[in-house]
């Protein structure tokens, strides 16, 4: 009998190892790392410092090659960037010379996806991110979480497939950040999106993921994984965390870290 080929995975990483290499050394980054994320998945990335969560975030957004290994969008070799992936970082990016909504068609223009379709999502966006009133402001008149806001909604206005979050919200205070967290959760599980969230808080970590995928100590290997259970993933955030389970989890993820970091370098 003919077995039916499996659906890809959205994104797919197989064997990947990074070596980063200068006049004097190498240095690797990351080794042999093997990550399957499914469509519609939300991936938490944790780790120490310096083991190579960022550089993922590269490779799969096509900003590196990979030295050795597979990386897979969709079933096709990552072999550039692409529109299908949007990058979003800890700092805004944001220019102060364009307007807000100005702002949020930056993507479009660098693309080339803009016309007047694809302005209007735009500003369909700003209004779902409560940033139409402030439209035509500077961004330099804005607070530091809706400046992120305008950051997610230039990433989204460009409709990518995944979003790559490396920590979006650590500059922001806690409170900010919260309400950060629970908007940018519910907005990409309404638009469906695909994406991996790299971050040093592990309660946000949980808070916002399907599952949390721990990397140890440099070179980066997967060395668990842990799965959130229904009932806390499908919360948002802010409620996530008075979940049951939610601070067992978080001493599991908290007595795995410390182990990693009283390991010998």
């Amino acid at each position: 009998m003919n077995q039916i080929p499996s659906t890809p995975a959205k994104i797919e990483l197989g064997h990947v190892t990074h070596l980063y290499l200068s006049t004097s050394r190498a240095f690797m980054a990351v080794k042999d790392i093997n990550l399957r994320v499914e469509e519609g998945e939300f991936i938490s990335l944790v780790g120490p410092s310096g083991c190579g969560k960022t550089t993922l975030l590269s490779l799969i957004a096509g900003l590196e090659r990979p030295t050795s290994g597979t990386i897979l969008l969709d079933g096709k070799p990552v072999t550039g960037t692409s529109p299908q992936v949007g990058y979003m970082l800890q700092q805004d990016y944001l220019f102060n010379w364009r307007t807000i909504e100005e702002n949020a068609f930056l993507g479009l223009d660098i693309q080339g996806l803009r016309n007047k379709e694809s302005e209007e999502y735009a500003l369909h966006l700003l209004e779902e991110m409560e940033l139409a009133d402030v439209r035509k402001a500077s961004p330099a008149q804005l607070s530091g979480g809706m400046r992120q806001r305008v950051a997610l909604v230039r990433t989204l206005a460009c409709q990518p497939d995944v979003l790559l979050l490396d920590e979006p919200f650590s500059a922001l205070d806690y409170t900010t950040k919260l309400k950060l967290e629970d908007l940018v959760f519910t907005t990409l599980r309404r638009h469906k999106k695909t994406a991996i969230l790299v971050t040093h808080d592990l309660s946000e970590a949980i808070a916002m993921g399907d599952r949390v995928t721990v990397l140890s100590r440099n070179p980066g290997e997967v060395r668990s994984e842990l799965i959130v259970p229904p009932h806390i993933r499908e919360s948002l955030p802010f409620a996530a965390r008075n979940q049951d389970l939610f601070q067992e989890l978080l001493q599991q993820l908290w007595k795995e870290m410390e182990v990693i970091a009283d390991e010998p370098k």
